[in-house]
């Protein structure tokens, strides 16, 4: 049930990850994945989708740890930046105002919290608009990146997640459960698609993945060409593969701090008021991977860690429902 004073979120906006080399980095993200360079200076890369017409989606920034610094959802108005505030503050959460020129460059007013489930997360309304790139076809390259899709993050407490991102306005499109109908993971969208969030149970808070979209499954494709035909072919971690969640057509890959990155297309429309959650159950091999493919071992255990509001890792706690742990079909983790 949607709380009365939360804030009215707008839909998954972008992510900030902290990087130990960003020529690196850029490397992976702008020459192999196609990201757009918005803007840079000596610690920080802004990039953002072909589709974007917001200043970023993604920031990476240098530090001494790879690790999320926090993720960010963009809120409809000023005043539910003002919400935002008031709706954590109210949770005992810890809750810290940054005025426009003081948190993330070409963002305006935001309230940056640590919630609930321990994660980092922004909320903000104002952002800098960019150029129009949807027809700049002569400067897309790598696996041609349109725009960021979703966040999915590593939590111990899979119903917990849930109630607060319902508690946010989030509706719900997919799930896995058990037999009894214990919540093994959850697919919760505000945008009119699959998700804006996903929950994967495990030791957390962690970030799990970064989804980003692409038009077609060509270019999914092509991103793995690329990355073996330059002999970079440990960047790849799962797929090229058909998801029986979300139906999309996916690519794993990491960075080379680790962190992971979802090649995303083919999901679909989430906006009629009846939707209904579509509901898997553990046991069924097709839910991670439509045709049946084993699901290895480090995309359950593997995740980046998050910081807290000062910049020092969030304590991990360790899950009691582990979905890796039931013996299903072609994953064979048991």
């Amino acid at each position: 049930m949607t709380a009365s004073n939360a804030p009215d979120v707008v839909r998954s906006a972008y992510a900030q990850l902290a990087v130990t080399d960003l020529g690196a980095a850029r490397w992976f993200w702008v020459d192999m994945l196609g990201f757009y360079v918005q803007y840079e200076d000596a610690e920080s890369l802004y990039l953002r989708g072909t589709d974007e017409l917001t200043h970023h989606s993604l920031v990476l920034r240098k530090g001494d740890l790879a690790a999320l610094d926090h993720i960010s959802y963009r809120v409809r108005t000023p005043e539910d930046v003002d919400k935002a505030e008031k709706f954590f503050t109210e949770l005992g959460c810890p809750v810290k105002r940054l005025k426009k020129g003081e948190g993330t460059h070409g963002i305006g007013d935001a309230v940056r919290v640590i919630d609930p489930l321990g994660f980092p997360v922004e909320f903000f309304h104002e952002i800098a608009r960019a150029e129009r790139l949807i027809q700049r076809y002569d400067i897309r390259h790598g696996a041609e990146i349109a725009r960021l899709d979703h966040f999915n993050i590593c939590t111990p407490d899979i119903p917990a997640a849930y109630a607060h991102y319902q508690s946010l306005g989030f509706g719900c499109s997919e799930t896995i459960e058990g037999d009894e109908h214990e919540l093994y993971a959850a697919w919760m969208y505000r945008k009119q698609t699959v998700h804006d969030v996903a929950f994967t149970g495990g030791a957390g808070p962690r970030l799990h993945h970064l989804g980003v979209a692409t038009h077609e499954s060509h270019q999914v494709l092509r991103a793995a060409d690329i990355f073996g035909s330059l002999r970079k072919e440990h960047h790849i971690e799962r797929g090229p593969g058909r998801h029986g969640i979300s139906n999309a057509f996916y690519l794993y890959l990491r960075d080379p701090d680790g962190h992971r990155v979802e090649i995303y297309t083919s999901d679909y429309y989430t906006g009629d008021p009846d939707h209904e959650t579509y509901r898997w159950n553990v046991r069924d091999d097709r839910r991670r991977d439509f045709w049946g493919n084993a699901v290895i071992e480090s995309w359950y255990k593997e995740a980046a860690p998050v910081l807290d509001l000062s910049g020092h890792p969030q304590p991990v706690t360790d899950t009691v429902l582990d979905e890796s742990a039931v013996q299903v079909g072609a994953d064979g983790l048991g």
